[in-house]
This record gives structure tokens, sequence and C-alpha cells, in this order.
């Protein structure tokens, strides 16, 4: 099964027996991790599949996990590849950021931060909360959310400060993240600035962190 040539991340969409499934591909890791997935660590697809039953067993929305596979030789890792079924959706949580006109913008993102208190709760904590990763449905007067790129994940008790730098890499507008802060300072019980300031100090932290790395990838032409 080669999807591509193993230089990046690739997902392909396939009919099976009448279903849609996606494959997704991963890169072939450098030499030194080659060692560490063959023995030490989990690959991705595998820890892809794990979270996906876990997040499941937690009525947390995600994609349906299929299977996942690796192309191993007896000493080093090679290639690996997740399989799910695949999801129709309507938006992203990135058409929010990029279109703030987008038709009940603030009720979707009020109803996207109860679904992020939900993943809390439940000691979720989604390492690539991130613009591309949260897939939304819009149903009737309601919205349902499903989480992919699953591979990096904690499943812990978290604390206030987990909870507000989560939201971090989701966008820099800070209307966006004023509305955030308020909803989740209701499910909290928290004062709504208290709120605000940690969770704006975060992304503002995370915001000033990639556009450094930005400038030095331009810089050194990385």
């Amino acid at each position: 099964m080669h999807v591509n040539d193993g230089k990046r991340n690739s997902i392909k969409v396939f009919d099976l027996i009448g279903i849609k499934i996606n494959i997704k591909s991963f890169k072939i890791p450098n030499a030194i991790n080659k060692l560490v997935y063959r023995f030490l660590r989990k690959s991705k697809a595998e820890r892809s599949f794990s979270y996906a039953q876990t997040l499941i067993s937690k009525k947390i929305g995600t994609p349906l996990p299929i299977a996942y596979a690796e192309n191993n030789s007896s000493v080093l890792f090679n290639e690996s590849y997740y399989i799910s079924e695949h999801l129709e959706y309507d938006l992203t949580y990135r058409e929010l950021v990029t279109n703030p006109e987008f038709e009940d913008h603030e009720q979707i993102l009020r109803a996207f931060t109860r679904f992020t208190y939900k993943l809390h709760e439940n000691q979720i904590e989604f390492l690539d909360h991130s613009p591309g990763n949260t897939l939304i449905q819009i149903k009737e007067n309601a919205y349902d959310f499903f989480l992919v790129d699953l591979n990096r994940m904690n499943f812990k008790q978290m604390n206030f400060d987990d909870r507000m730098k989560n939201f971090s890499r989701l966008t820099p507008k800070k209307e966006m993240v004023e509305v955030m802060a308020n909803e989740y300072s209701k499910l909290i019980e928290k004062d709504s600035s208290e709120v605000f300031e940690k969770m704006w100090f975060y992304t503002k932290k995370f915001q000033e962190n990639h556009l450094r790395k930005k400038r030095l990838k331009k810089k050194f032409k990385l």
C-alpha cells in the first residue's frame, strides 16, 4: 500500500464496498525515530486508531476508526497508515476564523466552546486543537463536532491553566477569544474577565512563538 512518497502526510479517499473511507499515510520518520517507533513508541497510526476508540467510548465525535497498518523491517520502522470512515461536514473551525460573517458565527463558536469543555471534563487534552482539526456538521438548531488528526493527545485531569492553554492554537482574533472565554466562564463558574485574561495570555504566547518560527524558517530557508 503506497499512498504517497513518504516525505509528507497525505490523505486519500477510497470507496470500499459502498463505504467511503479515508486512508491517512504518515511521512516516513527520520533515522532515529525509525528505531524509536519500531521498539519504544507506538506509531502515529496506532495512536490515532487507539485514541479514536477512546474518544468514541467517551461519546466524543470523530470519524469511525476502521484499522491501522504498518510496514516495518525487523529493525526499522518505515510507513504507517490510519484508516477511518469518511465523514461529510459543513465547515471546520478555520472558516470561523477566516469568515467572521459566517451565518450563526457566534452560536457555532459558543457550541464549539462547550464541546471543548466536554473534552476537558472527560480528561482529554487534544494537543493539536487547531483550526483545521475540528469538523463541524450543521444540524437543525444544533452543531456536531468531530476531531481529526488524533495522534497527539494526553489523558489526564486538566487544571485551569491546562484548559486555557488548550485554546491557544485556535485563533489570533481577540474578539473570538472573548466569546470563547465568556462561554467557558459560564461552564466553570469563574469570572469572565479572569478566563479571558488567561486564555488571551496563552493565545498571544502561541502566536508570538509561531511568528518567530516562521521568520527563522524564512531567514534560513528551511
